[in-house]
């Protein structure tokens, strides 16, 4: 075997992690200034008459920071009817060491992309379910075992679903029955009034999961300190752990969101049964400062659009990660990321770490992954999350003093990502996160897309509105012939046009997109323009928006990030040129309504034109309809 060939296989890099972990328990034996009478402590209390055992004993991972006290949270197992060594249930049956998700047959198939889809319902909720073929059990089944959630966490839940209204009971219900399947679910029809709902009970699954991992690892523990004490043989079948102990990472795009999640987290854990540690230093940097106002939330109803509202009011800073560690007593929040349960953190805050840490191995062991407001993070870099994922669940490059007989054997086959939960949450779908669910989830027990049916954006009648399609049979040229078409053809036809050659705004969804055509304006000496992009500063926005209604610029080039992070009402437009379609569907029926701003403002008096080709379908179908959109793109596809 040529070694230089196959220095990065996973035999390779386990055997050598194998080997440093030796090498390091070698050395810590040497150490070791007077091991006989260690050996004779043991004796004693195998001698013992009074029947007491040793203390439990726990992994570096299993006790982060020497704390004794690490006990799950969630209350005794024995209470709450939640037996974990029943192996039919879905949980050892997804991440049991024994688990059959991970043979060769459905990697094989997940690898090739070999899905079995079909539509069906899930209570109120439409959906489609993606299977591997191999797996001939229709999706209800699949859903029709839910598991048992210990009573503490379950009762707390109830009474506050009792408070709520019947639609959204009905709609955690049914996501919970697809969550508790293990199923990959990616929710991308989230509304503003279910994604509390929805964010408390994928913190309730989370939780669930961290306790049926945590009370199988001090099970197991009891066990080996039964069988030490009782000089047995210590029993084989307690494969429990991954190679690090955080199991759970949600990803955020700010920090006022690290917040709401975790208030998500503790109402599953309320005082004064659980105590927070560090929650007033969480506070200081995750809210804003005393002294500082928050505009949005301050404001009186209806002077910014409520979407807007609930995505920036609260700090919203982008660069954070924090660690959660969980115990039967306290949420512990700051808790380093080797010995934390829980990871909430920004793609930025992430990849800044893991680029100066130069590792990514508290990554390794992630088994739910939840990324919520992926609209948002499209708007940040989606670079970051991108980024995030190809470091997630790899093997380790350090063995953090890990015990290898207590890892599950498909942790030690680098198949860990066959057996990831992926959450994805977000308001509508991009081709981006499409893409991301389509060819990224590996879960071999299967994936669920919630489909949402569009209605059609209303607009005024009498506005001169025409959706212009060009052609295009490459998404890779995509870029190219809507430039093209948009510098050849239709700004051509514009620029003769006295009416439509003045107040005229280009709204620009993609930012590559925007800095061609800022280019192409600049080299146009004929044209008069303002620009407002996520760059401008006060100044220039103050400037640009006062020469646009004054008339001294012709023409106002406005990037879609500006119009999502500063939501500002811009007067003086009479004609609306979109280079593409909105990601964000109610930017379109802003950018309609801003004309009517102006005193004496009809209808017609207003153009608007939509360049759009078949690549576009997910946007045209929040503004046309999921009716609608079949007639604009007939003839395209």
């Amino acid at each position: 075997m040529d070694l230089g060939e196959n220095v990065n296989t996973p035999t390779t890099r386990l055997l050598t992690l194998l080997n440093v972990s030796a090498l390091k328990s070698r050395k810590r034996t040497r150490d070791e200034d007077s091991p006989a009478p260690k050996l004779n402590k043991r004796k004693t209390v195998k001698l013992a008459e009074d029947n007491t055992l040793d203390p439990v004993p726990l992994t570096l991972h299993d006790r982060p920071n020497n704390e004794a006290d690490d006990e799950v949270v969630g209350g005794d197992e024995e209470n709450d009817g939640v037996d974990l060594q029943d192996i039919t249930s879905p949980y050892e049956q997804h991440y049991g060491p024994d688990t059959d998700l991970v043979s060769e047959a459905p990697r094989n198939s997940v690898d090739q992309r070999r899905w079995t889809s079909s539509g069906e319902k899930v209570g109120t909720l439409r959906a489609v379910f993606s299977l591997r073929n191999e797996d001939i059990t229709p999706p209800s089944k699949k859903l029709a075992r839910q598991t048992a959630i210990p009573q503490r966490l379950r009762g707390p839940f109830r009474a506050r679903q009792s408070k709520q209204s019947s639609d959204q009971r009905q709609v955690q219900d049914d996501l919970l029955s697809i969550l508790s399947a293990h199923l990959d679910l990616y929710n991308p029809a989230l509304s503003l009034e279910d994604h509390r709902s929805v964010r408390d009970v994928v913190a309730l699954h989370a939780l669930d999961h961290i306790i049926k991992k945590r009370r199988r690892v001090l099970k197991n523990n009891e066990r080996l300190a039964h069988a030490k004490a009782a000089s047995l043989s210590p029993p084989e079948d307690v494969q429990d752990q991954g190679f690090t102990r955080p199991s759970v990472l949600i990803l955020l795009p700010f920090r006022s969101s690290a917040l709401a999640w975790f208030d998500a987290l503790t109402t599953h854990t309320p005082s004064p049964a659980y105590q927070i540690e560090n929650y007033s230093r969480f506070l200081s940097e995750y809210v804003l400062p005393s002294d500082a106002v928050d505009k949005l939330a301050v404001a009186e109803p209806g002077t910014y659009p409520r979407d807007h509202v609930e995505t920036f009011k609260g700090n919203v800073d982008d660069n954070f990660r924090v660690g959660i560690k969980l115990t039967r007593k306290s949420v512990k929040l700051f808790a380093d990321f080797y010995g934390c349960d829980i990871i909430l953190a920004s793609p930025l805050g992430l990849r800044m770490s893991i680029e100066k840490e130069k590792s990514a191995d508290f990554l390794s062991s992630i088994e739910i992954l939840v990324i919520d407001q992926m609209n948002a993070l499209a708007m940040q870099n989606w670079e970051h999350v991108q980024y995030v994922l190809s470091n997630m669940n790899n093997l380790p490059k350090d063995s953090h003093d890990a015990d290898f007989s207590r890892i599950k054997p498909w942790y030690l086959d680098g198949h860990s990502a066959y057996l990831r939960q992926s959450i994805f949450l977000s308001p509508f779908e991009t081709p981006e996160l499409r893409a991301l669910f389509n060819t990224t989830l590996k879960n071999t027990a299967g994936k669920v897309r919630v489909e949402k049916t569009w209605p059609a954006i209303q607009v005024p009648e009498s506005i001169d509105q025409m959706f212009v399609p060009f052609d295009c049979t490459n998404p890779k040229d995509e870029p190219e012939k809507r430039f093209a078409y948009f510098t050849t053809q239709l700004l051509p036809r514009v620029l003769k046009s006295a009416v439509q050659s003045a107040n005229t705004v280009i709204f620009i969804p993609s930012s590559f997109d925007f800095i061609r055509v800022h280019n192409y304006f600049r080299k146009q000496s004929s044209l008069s323009f303002a620009v407002l992009s996520e760059y401008s500063t006060n100044q220039d926005i103050s400037r640009a928006r006062e020469t646009f209604f004054s008339g001294k610029k012709a023409f106002l080039l406005v990037s879609e990030r500006f119009h999502f992070y500063r939501r500002y009402k811009i007067r003086g437009i009479r004609n609306l040129i979109f280079y593409g379609p909105p990601e964000h569907p109610q930017f379109f029926s802003e950018f309609l309504s801003f004309p009517f701003l102006d005193d004496g403002v009809e209808g017609s008096d207003v153009m608007s034109k939509v360049i759009y080709s078949k690549y576009d379908k997910f946007r045209l179908e929040r503004i046309a309809g999921t009716k609608g959109v079949k007639g604009l793109l007939e003839g395209l596809l």
